[in-house]
C-alpha cells in the first residue's frame, strides 16, 4: 500500500470459525482468516476444494455451515456489498453483445442505480478515469464481442474497482489467457491494490503468474487448509500432510510445479462450487 492511499477503518475482510458443507462433505471448516488493507492473498486448491464457493460465501451467495463473515467491519449477511468488487473467469462475450467496451465500466459506475438513467457528467468522468486506470482507451469504444479476451477482461477490473471497493474478488480472472495477458492483469490488480488500499482474495490453479506479487497463500485441500507466507506453504512436508499423501513441490526455472497432489472429488458439486479443470499446478 503507498503512503498516498487512504487507510481503511476495518480490515477488507474478516472470517471467523466458518465452515461450509454440501450435502455430507465438508469443504472446510475452522476458517480463521483476516486480509489486511492492501494484501494480497492468493486460493490455492484441487478442484471442488471450495475455493470459488468460499468467495460466494463472501458474497452473500452462499451460507456457511458454521462461523461469521465481516467486511468493513460489517456481518456478510445478503448479496450485493459496493465494498467488494468482483472479477470473474475470463469468459469471452458473444461476438453480437450488443454493449462497447466502455458500457462494460459503465455498469459498474451506475449499475447500482434503479431505473433507466443516462450517466450524469460526473458519472462519465468516473467512467473515462477508470477506463485509462486499465489502459483501455483505445478500444473502449469498439463493440465488446470484437475485444480479446485480455481486453474484456481489463475491462471487467475496470467495473470491478468502480467503487473503489476495499476487497477485490478474483474467482480464476487469468483463465484463457496468454502469458503477456496474465501479466498485464496481474500488474494491473497489484497496481491497483498497492495504490488504494485494496485486500485481493485472488483464487487460482497456477500460483505462477502471481509468485512476485502474493504476500500469503491460503491452500484448501480434502476439507482441511494452511495459511501462510509462500515459503512457507509451498513446501514438500506442509502439503504433504494437507493432501495426506506424498506430494513433491519441485522448483525448475523460476516456476513451482505441485506433483502427486491427488485431485478432490467433484462428482457431487453444482457447476459453480469450484473450478472445472483437473489437477494442481502451483
Amino acid at each position: 500500500m503507498s503512503p498516498d492511499a487512504t487507510p481503511h477503518a476495518q480490515p477488507p475482510l474478516r472470517i471467523r470459525g466458518a465452515a461450509l458443507r454440501r450435502g455430507e462433505r465438508e469443504l472446510w471448516s475452522g476458517l480463521d482468516l483476516d486480509v489486511a488493507p492492501g494484501e494480497f492473498i492468493a486460493v490455492l486448491g484441487p478442484s471442488g476444494s471450495g475455493k470459488t464457493t468460499l468467495l460466494r460465501a463472501i458474497l452473500g451467495l452462499e451460507h456457511l455451515s458454521a462461523g461469521t463473515i465481516e467486511t468493513g467491519g460489517r456481518r456478510v449477511e445478503r448479496r450485493g456489498n459496493r465494498h467488494i468488487g468482483y472479477v470473474p473467469q475470463q469468459r469471452p462475450l458473444p461476438p453480437e453483445t450488443a454493449l462497447r467496451g466502455r458500457d462494460l465500466v459503465t455498469l459498474g459506475v451506475t449499475g447500482h442505480k434503479f431505473g433507466f438513467s443516462l450517466p450524469t457528467r460526473r458519472d462519465r468522468e468516473r467512467i473515462d478515469a477508470l477506463v485509462a486506470d486499465v489502459g483501455a482507451e483505445a478500444f473502449a469504444d469498439r463493440p465488446v464481442g470484437e475485444l480479446s479476451g485480455g481486453e474484456q477482461q481489463r475491462l471487467r477490473i475496470g467495473q470491478a474497482i468502480a467503487d473503489d471497493p476495499d476487497l477485490l474478488l478474483c474467482d480464476e480472472p487469468l483463465t484463457s489467457l496468454d502469458l503477456a495477458n496474465q501479466q498485464a492483469i496481474v500488474a494491473l490488480i497489484d497496481r491497483h491494490r498497492r495504490d488504494r488500499g485494496t485486500g485481493v482474495l485472488f483464487v487460482t490453479h497456477d500460483i505462477n503468474p502471481v509468485l512476485d506479487v502474493v504476500d500469503r497463500i491460503l491452500y484448501i485441500a480434502g476439507g482441511r487448509f494452511t495459511l501462510g507466507k509462500p515459503d512457507e506453504v509451498l513446501e514438500t512436508s506442509v502439503l504433504s500432510d494437507l493432501y495426506g499423501a506424498p506430494v513433491a513441490v519441485l522448483r525448475a526455472g523460476g516456476r513451482l510445479v505441485v506433483v502427486g497432489a491427488p485431485d478432490a472429488e467433484v462428482a457431487h458439486h453444482h457447476h459453480h462450487d469450484d473450478d472445472e479443470n483437473g489437477g494442481v499446478r502451483a
